[in-house]
């Protein structure tokens, strides 16, 4: 089986209250959550999980708040030598439009999503605003898209695992790494969801379902279960992957 490694490249950022990630806790509080595309290295193929924002806002600001660079998605490739046509997979953990903006560079890429998520995306809820089709419009007309209906294992060392607790198409992405499994969220969190602080652990809570969800009680319950599935647990917005130029860390 193909063993990986991760390269987490901050593709964008947002700053807004902390309760967006954190249900129930630390409402009031201004944070500032990086949007990461994740390279991954060490099979025949190269992919990426997510894409990122098209036109990130790169500043001192924001960079010292996440702790690491922000970059656009061409500059974030080459940094590996790659360009976005280069890329031959991309694994999609959902469609909001911070996780998918660049889709249409990837001009030879197969993209796997849930068919959930393409639901969503053409139609979606009013409170769910941050699915955009205009971003996912091309490569569907040009017959890129790998749509799934439950868990996959697009390649040899990959797996897909279907986990909706922040969307009904979530999917978490479950890495074979030297180190053991490595897990990309489906969910947007960051690592005080899945290890929450000893306050929250007093209330006998496991975990911190994401402030975005379907259903509270199932979210929490997902996050649960996924954490078992993991022995490297990677939150799709947690500041201190900014830093970490690979996954596992030497």
């Amino acid at each position: 089986m193909s063993k990986w490694t991760i390269h987490p490249i901050v593709m964008g950022t947002k700053v807004f209250d902390k309760g967006m990630m954190t249900y129930q806790h630390d409402y009031g509080t201004p944070y500032t959550i990086p949007i990461y595309t994740w390279l991954l290295k060490g099979g025949d193929k190269t992919v990426l999980v997510d894409t990122g924002e098209m036109s990130p806002v790169i500043s001192e600001e924001r960079e010292k708040a996440i702790g690491g660079p922000i970059h656009t998605f061409e500059k974030g490739l080459e940094l590996h030598g790659l360009k976005p046509e280069d890329i031959d997979v991309v694994l999609h953990t959902h469609l909001h439009n911070d996780h998918c903006e660049n889709d249409w560079k990837c001009s030879n890429a197969r993209i796997y999503v849930h068919e959930k998520e393409l639901e969503h995306i053409h139609d979606p809820h009013p409170l769910d605003f941050r699915y955009l089709e205009d971003y996912i419009d091309d490569v569907e007309e040009n017959g890129q898209l790998e749509i799934l209906g439950g868990d996959a294992e697009p390649l040899p060392g990959i797996r897909m695992v279907h986990t909706p607790a922040h969307t009904e198409g979530g999917m978490s992405i479950l890495v074979e790494t030297e180190k053991g499994t490595a897990m990309i969220c489906g969910f947007c969190t960051i690592l005080e969801n899945l290890f929450p602080p000893v306050e929250v652990r007093a209330m006998e809570m496991e975990v911190i379902p994401p402030g975005t969800h379907i259903n509270a009680n199932e979210a929490y319950d997902i996050l649960k279960k996924a954490k078992d599935m993991a022995d490297i647990h990677i939150p799709l917005h947690e500041p201190r992957f900014a830093s970490v130029p690979v996954i596992p860390e030497p």
